[in-house]
């Protein structure tokens, strides 16, 4: 279940929730793979005997993103056209679509935002069919959808979401194995893996120093690595209140790309595989513009960059390196924040569940 908000004591470390709870992800990816995965397959396989046509993904914030990882499983694995859904048109509009046959999966961690809740209860009024992906079963939300999937993260008390983050993602990625029939077998080496990450802080902290006093920040990727992209620049933001700018590589070039220049710091997240290669002529196109670049992926894309941090993604596959290719970027807020002088577990202006309608 996700608790509320716990403001940190004057005489707490800044960062201690924040620190403890990105410590705690492998063994959250541990109990999911032990635990929750044959949970999380018999949903899958009741779904998937329904045959839905289409898929309409729902979520706010860091939850966005997990969604936005679900979408290009969901049409890459399974061939399915998916969607991302703008609430507003049925809690503010009033529409009411024919959802017959639609699979209509919400994400969210806490799942009481009022939106989510009341968008998810009209398109199962409208005929879809509803799953609920969230760090509380006994959520509102999961109250209203027909089908629900724990992702098991824990409390979570630190305002910027981490371990419910790469739980989603690890959760949504066993559903979408389970609506094709597959064990989700590429998962089994990521809680090591994420434990071999975590150990690296002293590399981040050294990737730290280059943005302590940033203006402005751009984040870039293709494929199964926009998502993280997005998520990374989100928790650059809500933390150490630097701009940052989340594009993925092709929209780069169309436009933003402009603004690059050889004091403008740019992260890309490589994925080892085909988005990477389609990152390519994007990388190109920085390093002529001598922009400050740095490379979080495989070994052969840092090297061509000013800086990077090297992943481990040797024999993992593609689709699941979004869940080891975060973990260095949570640090890097996180280290980034510190260096700031602010502290990452209580962001200005931010509450733990954000009710929106």
């Amino acid at each position: 279940m996700t608790a509320p908000a716990v403001n940190p004591r004057s005489d707490d470390p800044p960062g201690r929730i924040m620190a403890r709870e990105m410590a705690e992800q492998p063994a959250v990816l541990r109990r999911i793979l032990d635990t929750g995965a044959p949970r999380i397959q018999e949903v899958a396989r009741e779904i998937a005997a329904r045959r839905p046509r289409f898929v309409l993904l729902t979520a706010r914030g860091t939850s966005d993103n997990a969604a936005l990882y679900a979408k290009y499983l969901l049409e890459i694995r399974l061939g399915l056209p998916c969607g991302l859904t703008s609430m507003s048109t049925t809690t503010a509009y009033g529409a009411r679509p024919d959802l017959t046959d639609v699979l209509v999966v919400t994400v969210s961690q806490s799942g009481g935002s009022p939106d989510l809740v009341a968008s998810t209860k009209a398109v199962r009024e409208a005929g879809a069919l509803t799953l609920a992906v969230t760090n509380n079963p006994d959520s509102p939300l999961a109250a209203v959808s027909e089908y629900h999937i724990d992702i098991m993260a824990g409390p979570e008390k630190a305002l910027p979401a981490t371990k419910t983050y790469t739980a989603s993602l690890l959760a949504l990625y066993l559903f979408v194995e389970g609506l094709r029939g597959g064990d989700g077998a590429a998962a089994k080496a990521l809680p090591d893996l994420a434990e071999q990450l975590l150990a690296r802080r002293d590399e981040v902290r050294t990737l730290a120093s280059r943005y302590r006093f940033a203006e402005r920040m751009v984040i870039t990727s293709r494929g199964y690595g926009y998502p993280t992209a997005k998520e990374a620049a989100l928790k650059l933001m809500e933390t150490s209140y630097i701009p940052a700018l989340s594009y993925s590589g092709a929209d780069l070039l169309h436009g933003p790309l402009a603004m690059v220049d050889n004091v403008s710091p740019v992260i890309a997240v490589v994925t080892d595989g085909k988005g990477g290669a389609a990152l390519q002529p994007v990388l190109d196109r920085l390093r002529g513009r001598g922009a400050d670049l740095v490379v979080i992926g495989p070994a052969g894309a840092v090297e061509q960059a000013s800086a990077g941090f090297v992943l481990p993604t040797g024999g993992v596959a593609e689709e699941v390196q979004p869940i080891l290719e975060i973990i260095p970027l949570q640090l890097l807020a996180y280290e980034v924040t510190i260096a700031r002088g602010q502290d990452p577990d209580a962001p200005r202006a931010l509450a733990k569940v954000t009710e929106t309608h």
